[in-house]
């Protein structure tokens, strides 16, 4: 039998470990935190990561927490709408909703599907062996017929493979994510774009809400007391629900992360016996919601193209074009929406407003590039065996 190490127990990791195996490999998930709690608040899975999960089991559970309804879109600080689209139009259209879910929710149904025996936390990879797949590791040395580099944007063995690559570069911009105990009244859910800066509001399955801010920034600025202040600084005159939901925040879970992404593509997502995924091959901005969704499609991926495809070579063409299109396209959403200059805002936001006009056709054409995205096949397990 084959074997796998996986360096990173995130969710492109996990992923990677239930996918392989379902493929028949043995694996060994490797994370340098004693735990598995997620460092984050919630995330989407858009109907394309969907489609992944399915082939490992997982995507009826995540399909059950889905919690949009009604309508949803894009509105201006003020509160007006830019545009908005049914949620049932969408999900009629791709076949399936996008599920926003904590992402400890996602951390858990991955992770209770993974043998205790094939998950060793609070071991730190040190060195990688990309030729010989030789693993080394605080508690000694392992081999590997593949090593899965799954351990994100400041990935170590993304460098052993590409030491001479351009780093990942800074957007301009820093990102609040909280979640919040649930309001008096649930709210619509929505994207507020101002000059600047962002604000989503996102409504869950629980009645709690996710709220995530975006604002032009110096990298490594912070606020002088907490970060829940800061937010209602910037965003306390914002239109409603945004002031109140902001003060609902316990201060000490607001999470603040500076933004980089790997602007320069990788020449390749692999090198030797060493493939790489997720943040660690492609770190993109939040701003199209599919960082986790594209680690997801990796994971499948590879472990089709190492099992029944054309190997870690099969892996690098079914992903590189997609994801380097996925990182373009997040990144130009970002500058769109963190605009400052008021002339520019302006025709901006008229801009937004027509094309809302035209009907959901051209946003469902846009979403098509993101969304229609099917894994390979001879999934390990079915999709229908997965909604049952």
């Amino acid at each position: 039998m084959r074997n796998a190490v996986i360096v990173g127990g995130g969710i492109g990791g996990l992923t990677a470990a239930l996918a392989l195996r379902g493929h028949g490999w043995q694996v060994a998930v490797y994370e340098r935190s004693r735990s598995l709690e997620p460092v984050g608040s919630g995330l989407a899975v858009a109907p394309n990561a969907l489609r992944a999960l399915d082939t490992i089991g997982v995507g009826a559970e995540v399909r059950r927490l889905s919690s949009f309804a009604g309508a949803g879109g894009l509105r201006r600080s003020s509160g007006g709408w830019l545009n908005r689209v049914s949620v049932e139009r969408l999900t009629e259209h791709f076949g399936d909703p996008t599920v926003v879910l904590p992402r400890a929710a996602l951390v858990e149904q991955l992770s209770s599907r993974i043998d205790p025996a094939e998950l060793h936390l609070g071991v730190q990879v040190e060195a990688v062996d990309p030729e010989t797949g030789i693993v080394t590791t605080d508690e000694g040395v392992v081999s590997a017929d593949l090593v899965v580099a799954a351990d994100g944007i400041g990935s170590r063995l993304r460098a052993t493979v590409f030491p001479d690559h351009p780093r990942p570069v800074y957007s301009g911009g820093t990102t609040w994510r909280v979640i919040v105990p649930a309001p008096a009244k649930r709210p619509e859910p929505a994207e507020y774009w101002g000059r600047g800066s962002a604000v989503g509001v996102v409504p869950l399955a629980d009645g709690r809400v996710y709220l995530y801010a975006m604002a032009r920034c110096a990298p490594g600025e912070r606020a002088p007391d907490d970060e829940r202040a800061e937010l209602l600084r910037r965003f306390g005159s914002w239109a409603a629900p945004i002031p109140e939901l902001f003060a609902s925040a316990d201060p000490a879970r607001v999470l603040r992360n500076d933004v980089y992404f790997m602007e320069t593509p990788l020449p390749a997502l692999h090198g030797g016996r060493v493939a790489i995924l997720g943040d660690a091959a492609h770190a993109m901005t939040p701003n199209l919601g599919q960082g986790a969704c594209m680690a997801i499609e990796d994971a499948v991926t590879l472990a089709h193209e190492v099992t029944k495809g054309d190997g870690l070579a099969g892996y690098t063409r079914s992903r590189s074009a997609r994801t380097s299109m996925m990182v373009a396209e997040s990144a130009k959403v970002g500058r769109i929406a963190m605009l400052d200059n008021p002339f520019a805002v302006a025709a901006r936001d008229t801009g937004m407003w027509l094309a809302g006009r035209l009907g959901t056709g051209p946003a469902l054409r846009k979403a098509a590039q993101y969304y229609d995205w099917w894994p390979p096949r001879e999934p390990s397990v079915t999709a229908d065996e997965s909604r049952a």
